[in-house]
This record gives structure tokens, C-alpha cells and sequence, in this order.
């Protein structure tokens, strides 16, 4: 065999537990055609790691990437402060993970925060049995989350009521700019990765539509690209809530919290 690239021998290691005897299989073979092809390596793996948690990617979801890592372990340590401030009994705090994907977002919270019940709300039911099976491999159990289907807040019926936190990565990239590298587009969702135009169409409507959702005291936190963040500003003032715009680790301003003012 030629000698093995960096991504072949992740593939060796995650898939085949490192047995050099694996890359003489046929479904070696096979996943090293699939790289060759561009397909992403996550997707070839079937899994990936996100925080605290691993997520499986069965019915090919957006792929997590690092800067949602990276805001969501943020979002984690503020929860976590707010709980210490507030003291006495922890409370059960409401979730809702919007355009949910594998469900990855959900998930690391409801790891990282026992008292956490999370709503998973994702347009395409395909992905529904993924973020199941991403819950139970991660060890949560079925009595602290619910997954919904159906367009943004229409996944979320009444009885779901309102939120302490909305978390989000929805669809934000704008496809005429033509920025998604050839393996991206052609292989991940076209659904979870090109947000209308200017990329902002999916989140306009979030905003125009969150405040019902969103508790007194709520948050609603959104990914968005740099781009983005005066049009989310203006946006979120229509709708009376106040903006605050964070960098991600490569100093890039990535998401938003907004809350009610």
C-alpha cells in the first residue's frame, strides 16, 4: 500500500483501531475512495467529537465545526455562572437547541448541566433518529429532551411553553458569494449552510419571531458570520431586544446574545 495520508490514517485509527491488517479490507479501500472523492473525513469516520460529547453524523447533518465548539462551551460557563449567582435549589432550566442538525449543541449542554432539559427543533426529519442516538450514546437520559420537527419556531408547540435559552446555528451562509469550499457544498445540506440572501434570511426570521419564546429573563444566542452583525443589530432593535456580539477564538465576531429589553 502507498504511503498512508494524515486523513487516511485518522481513518485506520477512529474506524479500524489503528489495525494495520484493516487497510487491506475492502471497506478500507473504499473509505479511502470516498476521501478521494472529497467526501469530508467526518462523514467517512461517522462521528465526531464536540466538547464534552461525541456525535454521530448517521443521517449526514451539517458537520459541527470549531467555532460553534467554541461559543457553545462559552454559553456553557455563563449557565453555569448564572446557576452559582443565583444560588439554593438549582432550577430546571428550558432549552431549546433551533435548527438542531445532529443535535450537537443540545447535547453538550445537557452533558455539561444535569438540571438542563433541552427541545430539539431541526426542519428535516432525517435527522431526528441521529440526534436520538446522539442523546443515548452520550448517557442522556430520555426524560430530558424531546425532539421536534417542522420550520424554525413551528417545530415548537405550546406545550414546549417558553425558554430559558434559545440556542442557535441556523443556515447563515450567503450561496452567491460563493465562499463554501467544493467538498462542502457537495456533500453537506444545502438546507443548514445557505441562509437566503445575504445568508440572513433564516436568521431575520429567528429574531422576528423569538420573542414570544424567550423568557423575561432569556437569551437567545445565534452564530452568524462577521458580515452579519450590523443587520443583527438593527434587527434585533426592531424587535426590542439588546445585542451583544461575540469573537470566536480566531477573534472573528461569530455569535450573539440577545435578550429582551
Amino acid at each position: 500500500m502507498h504511503s498512508m495520508t494524515r486523513e487516511e490514517r485518522w481513518i485506520l485509527d477512529e474506524k479500524y483501531q489503528g489495525d494495520i491488517r484493516g487497510t487491506k479490507s475492502e471497506a478500507f479501500q473504499t473509505d479511502c475512495e470516498r476521501l478521494q472523492k472529497g467526501e469530508p473525513l467526518a462523514y467517512i469516520i461517522g462521528y465526531i467529537p464536540f466538547l464534552n460529547t461525541t456525535i454521530y453524523l448517521d443521517s449526514k447533518p451539517l458537520i459541527p465545526r470549531p467555532e460553534t465548539e467554541f461559543w457553545v462551551e462559552k454559553v456553557i460557563q455563563e449557565i453555569k455562572l448564572v446557576l452559582h449567582t443565583l444560588g439554593g435549589p438549582t432550577p430546571k432550566l428550558h432549552i431549546l437547541d433551533l435548527c438542531a442538525g445532529s443535535g450537537c449543541v443540545g447535547v453538550a449542554v445537557l452533558k455539561a448541566i444535569p438540571n438542563a432539559f433541552i427541545t430539539f427543533a431541526e426542519i428535516d426529519i432525517t435527522h431526528r433518529t441521529t440526534i436520538i442516538k446522539n442523546c443515548e450514546f452520550n448517557g442522556i437520559s430520555k426524560d430530558r429532551y424531546t425532539v421536534t420537527t417542522g420550520d424554525l419556531f413551528n417545530a415548537v408547540s405550546k406545550r414546549n411553553g417558553t425558554f430559558d435559552y434559545i440556542l442557535s446555528n441556523p443556515p447563515y451562509i450567503d450561496e452567491e458569494a460563493e465562499t463554501v469550499e467544493k467538498s462542502v457544498r457537495d456533500n453537506e445540506p444545502s438546507i443548514a449552510l445557505f441562509g437566503g440572501t445575504d445568508g440572513f434570511e433564516i436568521i431575520k426570521r429567528i429574531i422576528q419571531s423569538a420573542r414570544p419564546y424567550v423568557k423575561p429573563n432569556g437569551v437567545l444566542y445565534i452564530e452568524h458570520e462577521p458580515s452579519q452583525t450590523e443587520l443583527l443589530r438593527k434587527t434585533a432593535t426592531l424587535q426590542n431586544f439588546s445585542s451583544t456580539i461575540y469573537t470566536d477564538q480566531y477573534g472573528i465576531e461569530r455569535y450573539s446574545a440577545l435578550c429582551i429589553v
